[in-house]
């Protein structure tokens, strides 16, 4: 029996909190700036001394990019705002209810809102003893799920009575995850009006230096494209996209290598972005329509952007898998 004048506790519940990285409020440059300044002061993302690094950050980028970045959003803006906050939101709509009545599920943003820290504490007053942070990275990089876990982590350290925690692993190379992407592409490949000379697989680009002080997010990218491509039957061409500054990123990169592809032979080319759980401004504007653009112009006739999983029944199904092994003891399966 509660005993009178307790405060009301609600039902002890499960809870699963989808994060990705971030986006800002409003195609536009204040916006954009605001989201830049905590995007790259993360030292996670920016591996740089910040007494060398805040000054150029300040001084230079955030006076120069956001003009340019705003122009790239708003190319990609959608009526519900930011496709990759429209879409995170819609996987959350769509797993609610996948594991039980007792498991509610939710979403947050690294940069930007809905905040880590907000969400983990509006599930936590939702009754919420056990949460499983969910980075919805496939590949493991300490820029992606490392800085997301932080985050909560950090807003744990403020609380006084703590949720259970467990954190997502990376699935690059999960059965479930491989299949999906290879039953998505061969889809979308069957849908074209052409016969791709080549398909290229497009991971986010890190500098060289995340490999050499022992990052995998390299050697994920690399298998996942490898099994993809098994499950195809087919070889992927893979790069790394989305180059930010003078140090040495992964190669070979996106961009150079469709401007070289024409020349070299291959004039119809499809890419597929599979380190993406949802599209945003990096596949859709990036590849989609400048990567077109730089293909086209170097002589290329043909090119096709394959979609992300997304909120696709396809790739819903695979994220009920993947986050339901991780609950087991917590929530039956469903």
């Amino acid at each position: 029996m509660i005993p009178a004048g307790h405060p009301s506790i609600p039902r002890p519940r499960v809870g699963v909190l989808l994060i990705n990285l971030g986006t800002p409020d409003a195609a536009e440059p204040k916006a954009v700036k605001r989201y830049l300044a905590e995007f790259l002061s993360d030292r996670r993302v920016v591996e740089l001394p910040q007494i060398a690094w805040q000054p150029i950050l300040r001084g230079i980028i955030l006076t120069t990019r956001p003009k340019k970045s705003a122009h790239a959003y708003s190319q990609v803006w959608r009526e519900d705002g930011s496709p990759l906050a429209a879409i995170t939101r819609a996987q959350a709509l769509a797993l609610e209810g996948a594991f039980g009545d007792g498991v509610m599920v939710d979403w947050a943003m690294r940069y930007g809102r809905p905040a880590i820290a907000d969400r983990l504490q509006a599930m936590k007053d939702a009754g919420c003893e056990r949460i499983l942070l969910s980075p919805l990275y496939p590949q493991y990089c300490a820029a992606t799920t490392a800085t997301a876990n932080d985050k909560a982590f950090a807003k744990l350290a403020t609380m006084r009575w703590q949720p259970a925690i467990r954190t997502l692993p990376p699935y690059y190379d999960d059965p479930d995850y491989i299949d999906a992407l290879a039953q998505s592409v061969r889809e979308g490949l069957a849908a074209l009006d052409f016969t791709p000379d080549a398909v290229m697989a497009s991971f986010h680009g890190m500098p060289q230096r995340t490999l050499e002080r022992g990052d995998p997010y390299h050697c994920h990218c690399q298998k996942t494209g490898r099994l993809l491509g098994e499950a195809l039957g087919m070889k992927l061409t893979i790069t790394f996209q989305s180059r930010f500054g003078r140090a040495k990123w992964l190669e070979p990169a996106t961009d150079t290598v469709l401007a070289a592809m024409p020349g070299n032979g291959v004039k119809k080319v499809a890419i597929v972005a599979p380190g993406f759980s949802a599209d945003c401004v990096e596949t859709l504007e990036e590849l989609s329509i400048r990567g077109r653009e730089t293909f086209e112009e170097a002589g290329g006739t043909h090119f096709a952007y394959l979609p992300c999983l997304n909120d696709s029944v396809r790739g819903i199904e695979m994220l009920r898998a993947v986050i339901a092994r991780e609950l087991e003891g917590w929530a039956p399966r469903p």
